[in-house]
């Protein structure tokens, strides 16, 4: 039987600070993509020969908004490598948990990646690192994202008061879900750098949809809270995508059924392609936390059960032998 360990509150509390973190950076950066301000500046590390922290960022405001996003964009990825490195240091003084360890470290890597791959996106000024850039994003932010949901108070008390099922067919559903997802971020990634993929992305919307539909529907014929509060915030988390999806569609192309014409580039659709983009990473972070909680109830459900088997085997012995 395996020992449980109590996560610390502290640990919790820091990888949640660093997911707010990390959305405001991939907030900078869908802004920067959207406003195609990925090359506002031409050099890397430094901005215009500034050191990252020197350079007279707040002067850009309502001035030079594409040095203002893309330099806002740098300085928040700096914090985040920052928090990075601290969740390293703390995870290695108060975590026992060995894989959680190494999730810490796997975090920190994958964010100097992302740095990496977004310094060298404006030292070649090529738009396929940035798609990289992007995508790459959305694996690191939902690795921070699976940070959050081991060391949460109720990962270890998930088994507690109700008895679960077999949850084979459930695994299958939570990983097909986070497959369609990934892919249809990776051909929303081609709509806004490349241009094609456009009617790949709404078929394969569709069909994710329905695959988070039937997943709540598995879910809830469990009678574990937690297993269906999940479903239901991945299913609210993907309608709510899908109403961005359309309105984006609507700013981008118009709708002359209502005598709307799109206007290129306005406030209001550089806002919702950027919204649409950032939820989209937001999606594929709560499917992975779906499939981490379904297989941990799994986990705890077989460990539960092998106990049980063997208590039982224990009580029959002992019966046995004072018969």
């Amino acid at each position: 039987m395996s020992t449980q360990v109590k996560p610390s509150r502290t640990f919790y509390y820091l990888a949640i600070t660093e997911v707010v973190l990390a959305l405001v950076t991939l907030i900078f950066g869908a802004l920067t993509t959207s406003k195609n301000a990925g090359m506002a500046f031409t050099d890397w590390p430094t901005s215009d020969g500034y050191f990252m922290v020197t350079y007279p960022w707040l002067q850009d405001f309502a001035k030079n908004w594409d040095k203002f996003l893309e330099h806002g964009h740098r300085l928040a990825g700096m914090v985040v490598g920052l928090w990075s490195i601290l969740l390293v240091v703390v995870a290695f003084r108060i975590e026992d948990r060995r894989w959680v360890r190494r999730l810490a470290i796997g975090i920190l890597l994958g964010v100097i990646c992302q740095g990496l791959l977004g310094g060298f996106r404006v030292q070649l000024d090529d738009r396929g690192l940035a798609m990289l850039h992007g995508i790459f994003a959305s694996i690191v932010f939902s690795l921070m994202g699976t940070m959050v949901a081991v060391t949460n108070p109720q990962w270890q008390v998930a088994s507690e008061s109700t008895t679960i099922t077999s949850l084979g067919i459930l695994k299958r559903s939570s990983i097909v879900c986070v497959v369609l997802i990934l892919t249809q971020y990776l051909y929303g990634s081609l709509i806004r750098h490349q241009g094609t993929g456009l009617h790949e992305h709404l078929g394969l919307g569709f069909v994710a949809l329905i695959a988070i539909i039937v997943n709540t529907v598995l879910a809830y014929r469990q009678k574990h809270p937690w297993l269906r509060r999940s479903a239901v915030v991945l299913l609210l988390i993907a309608l709510t995508q899908v109403l961005f999806g359309l309105k984006t569609w609507v700013l981008k192309y118009g709708f002359p059924a209502m005598g709307y014409v799109a206007v290129a580039d306005s406030i209001q659709a550089v806002s919702l392609r950027t919204l649409h983009m950032v939820w989209g990473a937001v999606i594929l972070m709560v499917a992975v936390v779906n499939v981490l909680k379904v297989y941990r109830l799994a986990a705890v459900s077989s460990e539960s059960a092998s106990a049980g088997a063997a208590s039982s085997e224990l009580h029959q012995a002992t019966s046995g032998g004072r018969s």
